[in-house]
C-alpha cells in the first residue's frame, strides 16, 4: 500500500485521514495490551520495536504466575503444579510455529539466537574437500559474520576465500534476488551452505527465501537463516519452503523482553536423521533425562538441540507475548503493517515534495512484499540531528551510523497517527 491520493492533502486532513483509519482498525484494542514509555507525562510515539518490542501488560502476571510456582514448590515446581516447568518449551510451540510457518514439533524456545546460530551451524555445515564454502549477503548483523568467520576458521579455511558475500550493485541500497541465484548457480559445485538474514537489519530488506532455498536444494545446498529482524514482523512458511534450519531472537517484534529467549526451526526431514549435534543434558530424551546415563539420545524433533536447563520466567514471558500473537493472528498484522509503512513512506514522500528535493532517501525497498515494518531513512549531513530532533519531540526510533535513522511502526501497538505525528515532525523541523 502507498496511498499517492494522500500527498495534496493538507496536515490536517491526514490527521484526520489518520484518525479515521485508526477507528476503523480492528486491531487497534491491541495497542493498549502494552506499555507505551512516557516521558514528562506525556506518551512516547515508540517507533523502536525493531530493537526492541514494548512490555506486553501480561509480562508480569505471566512472571508472577511462575513466582508463584516456585514459592509453593521449590524445585518440585519442574514436576507439580498446574503446569510444570519440565516440558515448558511446548507451552510455546503451537503459537511459535503459526509465527515461523512450521510444524509445532520443528520449532523450539531456547537459549539466546548467537548460541542458536552456532549450534545449528556444528550440526549443518558439514563441508567436503569439494563442497566447503558459504554464501552469505554483505554487511549482515555482526552476530552471523563473526559466527561464520569463526566457523570456517574452526575447521582450518581461510574466509577471504571460503565465504562468498553477495553485495548490492554499485549505487544501490539492496541487493537483488537475481544476484544471490546467479552466485547460487555459479558457486553450486564449491557451496556447503547458504547462511544469511531472511530480513536486513539495516536496511530493512525482506529477502525472497522461498526463491533461494529451491534453488540451492536443487544442487544439494543446505540453507539456514538468521530471522532475528523477520520472526514477528512478516509471515514465514518455513516448513514448505523446505528450509533446512533457522534461528531467531525474541526481544525484537516478538515482545518477550531484554534478552529474551531465541529460537530454533528444524526442518522435519533432518529430525531422523543422524545429525551432528553439540548436546546437553536438556536436549536428552525427556523420559529418560533423569537417568542420568551415558550415551547422548535426543529429544524428538528441534527440542534435542536444548542445552541447559531453561529460564523459567524468560519463556513465561515469551508465552504471554505469543498468547497476543495467536489472538491477532500474523496475517492480519502483516496487513496492517503494510498499511502503515505504506504511509509512512508517502509522508516522506510529501516532505521532500515540498523541499523539491530529496530531503531524506528511502534504503527500504517500497514494494511491499521486499520489506516489514522497518523504513530506514537516510539523511545527508544533518542525519543525526534530525534523529536528536525527532526525539525532543517524543518519537523514539534508531539511530544507525554514518546517517541512517530506523523507524518501524508495529501493527501491534502503533498506529496511524502516529505516523502522521513523524510527518508533521519532519516537516516541522525543515519549517515547512
Amino acid at each position: 500500500m502507498n496511498p499517492k491520493h494522500l500527498l495534496p492533502l493538507s496536515s490536517q486532513e491526514l490527521h484526520d485521514w489518520a484518525l479515521e483509519k485508526d477507528q476503523q482498525d480492528t486491531l487497534r484494542s491491541f495497542r493498549e495490551r502494552f506499555y507505551h514509555p512516557q516521558h514528562n507525562g506525556k506518551t512516547l510515539v515508540y517507533l523502536c520495536g525493531n530493537s526492541l518490542g514494548l512490555q506486553p501488560k501480561s509480562a508480569r502476571e505471566a512472571i508472577d504466575r511462575e513466582l508463584t510456582t516456585w514459592q509453593n514448590y521449590g524445585v518440585e515446581g519442574w514436576f507439580e503444579g498446574e503446569e510444570s516447568w519440565l516440558g515448558y518449551h511446548r507451552y510455546c510451540q503451537q503459537s511459535l510455529a503459526k509465527i515461523v510457518g512450521a510444524l509445532p514439533e520443528e520449532v523450539c524456545p531456547m537459549n539466546h539466537l548467537t548460541v542458536n546460530l552456532h549450534l545449528m551451524w556444528t550440526s549443518f555445515y558439514q563441508p567436503t574437500a569439494q563442497h566447503y564454502k558459504v554464501l552469505t549477503v554483505a554487511g549482515d548483523f555482526p552476530s552471523d559474520q563473526y559466527a561464520i568467520e569463526t566457523h570456517l576458521k574452526f575447521r582450518g579455511y581461510d574466509p577471504a576465500t571460503a565465504l562468498i558475500e553477495v553485495a548490492p550493485r554499485k549505487g544501490e541500497y539492496t541487493v537483488r534476488t537475481e544476484d544471490l541465484l546467479d552466485a547460487i548457480r555459479q558457486n553450486a559445485n564449491e557451496l556447503a551452505l547458504v547462511c544469511m538474514s531472511g530480513l536486513h537489519y539495516y536496511t530493512g530488506q525482506v529477502y525472497d527465501m522461498e526463491a533461494i532455498a529451491t534453488l540451492a536444494h536443487q544442487y544439494g545446498i543446505i540453507v539456514g537463516f538468521d530471522l532475528a529482524h523477520a520472526a514477528g514482523n512478516i509471515p514465514l512458511r518455513l516448513h514448505d519452503w523446505g528450509v533446512d534450519f533457522a534461528v531467531w531472537c525474541s526481544y525484537k517484534y516478538l515482545n518477550s523482553g531484554p534478552g529474551g529467549v531465541s529460537g530454533v526451526f528444524v526442518h522435519e526431514k533432518h529430525h531422523n536423521a543422524s545429525v551432528q549435534r553439540l548436546a546437553g543434558w536438556w536436549g536428552y530424551d525427556e523420559a529418560r533425562r533423569f537417568e542420568m546415563t551415558k550415551g547422548f539420545v535426543p529429544m524428538q524433533g528441534a527440542a534435542g538441540w536444548q542445552l541447559s536447563t531453561p529460564n523459567i520466567m524468560a519463556l513465561a514471558v515469551h508465552r504471554a507475548s505469543l498468547a497476543v500473537f495467536e489472538e491477532a493472528g500474523i496475517e492480519n498484522l502483516r496487513t496492517k503493517s503494510v498499511a502503515l509503512t505504506g504511509f509512512l513512506e508517502v509522508m516522506i514522500q510529501r516532505l521532500n515534495q515540498k523541499a523539491e528535493t530529496e530531503k531524506i532517501r528511502l534504503m527500504t525497498p517500497s514494494e511491499p512484499a521486499q520489506r516489514g515494518c522497518q523504513l530506514s531513512l537516510l539523511i545527508d549531513n544533518e542525519g543525526k540531528k534530525v534523529f536528536d530532533y525527532l526525539t525532543a519531540q517524543g518519537i523514539i526510533g534508531d539511530w544507525r551510523e554514518p546517517n541512517c535513522i530506523r523507524l518501524s511502526p508495529i501493527p501491534l501497538y502503533n498506529c496511524f497517527e502516529d505516523v502522521w505525528k513523524v510527518g508533521e515532525a519532519l516537516e516541522n523541523y525543515w519549517n515547512f
